[in-house]
């Protein structure tokens, strides 16, 4: 061994690398007029749960003796029963919908955008309007309840329009993501995802209605005509709410142990699992068991697949939180009962046979779920909308109110399916034989009045939120 080699310095060994931080999810919100155009959106959707509240209350009456007989219609129940489920379910998720996709826009003219607000204003007007005109009879098709009055069916077709010019408004104005692989990037990409399936849903409904066969009638014809599309629309709200697991988790302060990346791919999956949809129509008719299989199938390809990895992310984030900031408490109580019934909903829908009262808790499960993660996303933006943000227990109880109310409702349908007790029938028609189904059905009732009030609670939070005001240094902090 040599003398240089000795007295050489010993090699410096290489420093570790940093260790690389969980992936947040959030982006800026701009502040320019598309914060205007999100504010009309979201004032829809609370229109849109005021109307179904009520029509909740009207539901009620109608099964009163003596009280029913200055409604309207005879069969007042399912007519209040369609208008209850299309303001709940189809307004609320698009208006929601319209608010995300109005901040997400790249800077663009804003005619478009307004024209196709105030087309689904006017027509959710029209179908609220509409069972008190006492004319038309009510279906209980899937997805897409109808009400066969002429005033309901010109709101919807409205409605329709204000949907189609919003999805066009979307993607015509839909930010350049390129190789952004970053949380913006990835929640981005998912809101860009969900309005591409809304644009086949609307391609499913249009194809749907061009081959029907018109001499189908009421139920049967509904029935076929909106399953297609309506089909597709579970994976539009599929992604917003896995976008607004994200978003909430990250909001509340949690890393995530999910990189943009694998995020990008599970909305990627979702979005090619849509693309099944002209397939099942080019293959099967429209009316056969094949169609209605293949687009099931993708379903539980694309939406199961993608959501198990995102909600479980986002649990771990957020359960592994040591400290949460008081205005964030709201935020994760939406989130995690959120994922506890959509869960609730997935599993009971792997245990359906037959037509029973199963369904609808399947449904009403998975249903609630994107509801809750809605609500979270809605207390989440309020400031930025330039309201006052939620804040105190009743912002915070009101998620879990909500929750535990229609997790007793979904039980109680379960525990009555098991007896057989029928979906879509009401009073004398259910035929409760044994002690065990009344008991199945009387907390499925309890379970549903617990919902109503965490449902009113949640407009009273943020109506109070939105008579107040909010700072404009905070505004400008976005949702980071």
């Amino acid at each position: 061994m040599s003398l240089s080699t000795v007295l050489a310095p010993a090699p410096r060994r290489a420093a570790p690398a940093p260790a690389q931080p969980r992936a947040h999810y959030a982006f800026a919100v701009p502040q320019d007029a598309r914060l205007a155009l999100a504010r009309g959106w979201l004032w829809l959707g609370m229109a849109a749960l005021v109307g179904s509240g009520l029509f909740s209350i009207l539901l009620v009456i109608s099964r009163t003796p003596g009280v029913n007989r200055w409604l309207p219609a005879a069969d007042f129940f399912h007519v209040a029963l369609v208008a209850h489920v299309d303001l709940s379910v189809l307004v609320w998720f698009v208006a929601i919908a319209g608010m995300l996709w109005s901040l997400n826009s790249g800077p663009a003219r804003m005619r478009c955008g307004w024209a196709a607000l105030a087309l689904a204003g006017a027509g959710t007007a029209a179908m609220a309007l509409a069972p008190f005109a006492g004319a038309g009879e009510p279906v209980m098709a899937n997805y897409i309840p109808m009400l066969t009055a002429p005033l309901f069916i010109g709101g919807l077709v409205a409605f329709a329009l204000g949907v189609a010019l919003l999805v066009l408004h979307t993607l015509l104005h839909a930010p350049r993501l390129g190789f952004a692989f970053d949380g913006s990037g990835a929640l981005r990409f998912g809101l860009n995802a969900a309005a591409v399936a809304t644009a086949v849903a609307l391609f499913a409904f249009a194809w749907s209605y061009a081959v029907v066969p018109s001499s189908l009638e009421g139920k049967a014809y509904y029935e076929i005509l909106f399953w297609g599309g309506g089909h597709v629309l579970q994976f539009t709200w599929t992604l917003l709410m896995l976008a607004g697991w994200l978003w909430l988790a990250s909001a509340c302060g949690a890393q995530l142990p999910l990189s943009p990346r694998l995020a990008i791919l599970m909305f990627a999956l979702a979005l090619a699992s849509v693309f099944v949809t002209p397939v099942a129509y080019l293959a099967h008719d429209v009316g056969s068991v094949e169609h209605r299989a293949l687009l099931t199938w993708a379903m539980r390809l694309g939406g199961g697949v993608s959501i198990l990895p995102v909600g479980l992310a986002a649990i771990v984030g957020v359960l592994g939180l040591r400290r949460i900031a008081p205005q964030a408490r709201p935020w994760r109580a939406a989130l995690l009962s959120s994922v506890l019934l959509f869960a609730a909903g997935g599993l009971i829908g792997i245990f359906i046979s037959g037509s029973n009262v199963r369904i609808p808790a399947h449904y009403h499960g998975c249903i609630v779920g994107v509801t809750l993660a809605f609500m979270g996303l809605v207390y989440k933006l309020l400031p930025v909308l330039g309201h006052a943000a939620p804040q105190g227990r009743l912002a915070t109880c009101q998620p879990w109110i909500y929750a535990v109310g229609q997790l007793m409702h979904i039980v109680g349908l379960v525990w009555s399916g098991g007896y057989g007790v029928q979906r879509k029938v009401a009073g004398a028609e259910q035929v409760l034989r044994s002690t065990a189904e009344v008991a199945g059905m009387g907390l499925m009732g309890a379970g549903g009045a617990v919902a109503i009030v965490g449902g009113l609670l949640f407009i009273v939070v943020v109506l109070r939120a939105m008579r107040g005001s909010h700072a404009a240094t905070g505004a400008l902090q976005g949702v980071r």
